[in-house]
């Protein structure tokens, strides 16, 4: 199903193009984490200890702090947020509200790739599970939200900044970014710039080699607010430079993407409200094996290859009612072209088309109503989604072993074009009972296969970010997941103490993972099996539909124990398990814990973190998982208000300098580093960290 531009016009009506502002939600369905400077009328501002993530360069490790959530650490610019034990493309996380696939097989671009820390405003995560209207995702929505100078309060323009520059010194790197411009009652404008770089980052054994970043990203933001409706327009680029990834057989050589984007809504008041979006992404990417860490040895295995993907989103829709009391029918849409081509460096006859034209597209329609039935408060909403996958034939060069060649007839001998469709429920009920808000979550929520996982002919170690090690291949005959979830939990809060605990569970039907590639593991006796020998595993795995289940329990809380005392905390605890077979998921978090005291005064704040996790034994047989052990660890963070809009930040990562593996992290996959080949990274050691922070409007 390609979508021409004729179906673009008329899903979208041809004068309304672009992003949609955040739907409004209650604050017991929404998590949302505000990393913005302070304003220049800001007297207090409480300091809390756990945005102290805002060192790493990396927002995936921000959302990782909530609750239910953590990180799956594949390198400092390539982390991917896992939420209730799901990861990768079943997390719906879009930026500025824009969704948009990866560039690479391997994920080293995930969406908070392209939401620089310096440029971060405020991250938006759904709790859960993601509305409907929104799109197909197995599990919770996050979305970060850039900075951006807002409209201002009079007819004349009056500038405004929001600023930051910061210094880490665990792998000396270096940040500095943000936006400034003008804005009127009617107009906005701003231009938004970061730079980042970084060198190998420490621990307490030693250095983990081919750990530097290098990243840029410049924009323009400008909007239009008048009586019909307000109007936006977005453009970015970012350019990721030479940035080591451990965990993976190759290193980012460059990311060059370009975001488009341009949006309309409604007045806020108005009873039939109008919120449209069309957006655009390229991605260009190249990786290899030997510019960053030391080649391998044998000069006929280094590798370079490159991959791109574009991206078209859109959606339109129609909200009748007001903010609490509403009915919203609306559609949206999703193309993209992908491909990857595996070289050689010296070698021109040495190509192969391992992903080879790519194209997916998903045409999709949601209904939703916001009201109340007997005093509960309830969202309902259903959604179908047509989707459709094919690729292009594989083809090889001159040079490429007979194997793979093979392989590739095979690919083009079968059936390369899927479609299917898709079918979404949500209801989300809950009841404000003074301090008790109780709440109850029934839901059936869809993913499709990626283009990875359906259509990887070649074996090789591409599997979407995984980073275990093991070399995969895709299935054509691929079905999509399916999730039926219930949850159930409560918001209180009484005086100076609150708490927010759920319980969940989720039963995957064809849940997606790599299985052994036939009966008989270990003894090559197939193609597949001798292509994947050649390259060092002689037991690789097969994208596969299995059932799964995952349940657990989460929830944050806090107490003010006196005027300037404050304690938070944050705890999680999931399982993921197979139903077919006696076996535990692949790299789900272990339980971990949060807990912070912080001290507000007027003009400075200081703060202490323990944050740890629990042994991890629940391992993945199938997957070669090894147990990991548990830690903890302490961070300080102060906060130093100089004057209004300009704000000092320092502390200490690591404090004890504690040697640990986080269990989540990816496996070093560098020669001649003090971590060994095949362990675990390790996390940060002991370090400082000082921004400084500039804001006015």
């Amino acid at each position: 199903m390609r979508i021409t531009p004729g179906a673009c016009a008329l899903l979208l009506g041809a004068p309304l193009m672009a992003a949609v502002p955040a739907h409004a939600q209650d604050a017991s369905l929404l998590d949302e984490i505000v990393v913005t400077g302070v304003r220049p009328d800001t007297a207090i501002h409480a300091a809390r200890p756990e945005g102290a993530a805002a060192a790493a360069p990396d927002s995936a490790g921000l959302v990782a702090r909530l609750p239910g959530a953590a990180l799956i650490d594949n390198g400092g610019l390539s982390g991917q947020v896992q939420y209730r034990g799901l990861f990768g493309d079943r997390v719906l996380i879009r930026v500025n509200g824009q969704r948009f696939h990866s560039g690479g097989p391997n994920a080293m671009d995930p969406p908070m790739h392209y939401a620089p820390m310096p440029l971060v405003g405020s991250v938006e995560v759904d709790r859960g599970i993601s509305p409907v209207r929104n799109g197909p995702a197995l599990a919770g929505g996050v979305n970060a939200r850039l900075k951006q100078v807002g409209f201002g309060e009079g007819a004349a323009f009056a500038p405004a900044y929001d600023l930051s520059a910061g210094y880490r010194s665990v792998d000396d790197s270096r940040s500095v970014g943000g936006v400034a411009g003008m804005a009127s009652d009617r107009f906005r404008v701003n231009l938004l710039g970061a730079w980042e770089s970084g060198g190998d980052m420490r621990f307490p054994g030693g250095v983990v080699r081919d750990s530097g970043h290098r990243r840029d990203t410049w924009g323009l933001s400008a909007g239009w607010r008048g009586a019909q409706g307000e109007l936006g327009l977005d453009l970015r680029a970012q350019e990721t430079g030479p940035t080591g990834t451990p965990p993976f057989a190759l290193d980012i050589l460059y990311f060059d993407t370009d975001f488009a984007r341009l949006s309309f809504a409604s007045p806020a008041e108005s009873r039939v409200r109008l919120e449209a979006s069309l957006g655009h992404t390229r991605v260009e990417h190249g990786m290899d094996n030997f510019s960053l860490r030391p080649a391998p040895a044998m000069a006929s295995m280094r590798r370079l290859s490159l991959a791109d993907a574009e991206t078209v989103v859109g959606e339109a829709r129609l909200v009748f009612g007001s903010r609490t009391r509403s009915l919203s029918v609306g559609a949206d849409f999703e193309q993209a072209d992908k491909s990857v081509t595996i070289t050689h460096p010296d070698n021109p006859d040495f190509v192969v088309a391992s992903l080879p034209g790519i194209e997916l597209s998903r045409l999709g329609g949601h209904l939703e109503w916001r009201g109340a039935v007997r005093g509960v408060e309830a969202e309902l909403g259903i959604r179908a989604d047509a989707h459709e996958a094919s690729a292009g034939e594989a083809w090889t060069g001159s040079a490429v072993p007979a194997g793979p060649t093979l392989l590739a007839a095979a690919f083009n001998a079968g059936d390369r074009d899927w479609s299917g469709e898709t079918v979404d429920l949500a209801a989300r009920f809950w009841r404000e009972l003074g301090d008790f808000t109780p709440r109850l979550t029934l839901a059936r929520k869809t993913r499709a296969p990626n283009a990875v996982e359906r259509f990887s002919w070649m074996p090789t170690e591409a599997s979407g970010g995984l980073a275990d090690g093991n070399i995969h291949v895709g299935d054509l005959a691929l079905r999509p997941e399916t999730a039926w979830i219930v949850e159930g939990g409560f918001d209180w809060r009484r005086g100076p103490a609150w708490a927010r605990p759920t319980v969940y569970y989720r039963r995957v039907d064809d849940y997606i993972q790599g299985v052994p590639f036939d009966a008989t593991p270990g003894v090559v006796d197939t193609r597949v099996e001798m292509v994947a020998a050649m390259s060092g595993d002689p037991t690789p795995l097969r994208f596969a539909n299995v059932d799964a289940e995952l349940y657990g329990f989460d929830m944050d809380f806090g107490l003010q124990v006196a005027d300037r005392l404050r304690l938070d905390g944050a705890a999680s605890l999931v399982r993921g398990e197979r139903r077919d077979v006696s076996d535990d998921l692949y790299r789900v978090a272990p339980p971990t814990l949060r807990l912070a005291a912080t001290w507000d005064e007027t003009d400075w704040s200081v703060g202490a973190e323990v944050a740890g996790t629990l042994r991890q034994t629940h391992v993945s047989a199938g997957n070669d998982e090894a147990p990991s052990g548990g830690h903890a660890v302490v961070n300080l963070r102060g906060e130093w208000r100089l004057r209004p809009g300009l704000q000092l930040e320092a502390g200490i990562e690591n404090l004890f300098d504690r040697d640990y593996r986080a269990h989540l992290a990816g496996r070093n996959r560098v020669a001649d580093s003090d971590v060994a080949l095949g362990e675990r990274l390790p996390g940060a050691g002991r370090g400082a960290f000082v921004t400084l922070k500039a804001a006015w409007r």
